[in-house]
């Protein structure tokens, strides 16, 4: 199974797109600034995660919800008004 997450640093107040196969083990490197984007805080949280059979599954996904892309801007509309976050 392969994972497309976001997670979110309150600190910073930034938002971080990625997938995986080990959902749990990659958070904890998040956390632990194993990652180069993500060092700058260890308060990253998981908002949101979607599983897929395949890698190229969650790697066409996760492009679709970078940024810049508008099914990040909804997808994360959406997260935040139902978490009662911002």
């Amino acid at each position: 199974m392969f994972y497309v997450y976001i997670i979110h640093s309150q600190k910073l107040d930034q938002y971080y797109i990625g997938q995986t196969n080990d959902l749990k083990r990659r958070i904890t490197e998040h956390k632990s600034g194993k990652s180069t984007y993500t060092s700058k805080s260890n308060d990253w949280k998981l908002i949101y995660y979607e599983a897929f059979k395949s890698r190229k599954l969650a790697m066409n996904r996760e492009r679709k919800l970078k940024p810049r892309a508008r099914a990040f801007q909804e997808l994360l509309k959406r997260v935040v008004d139902k978490s009662g976050e911002g």
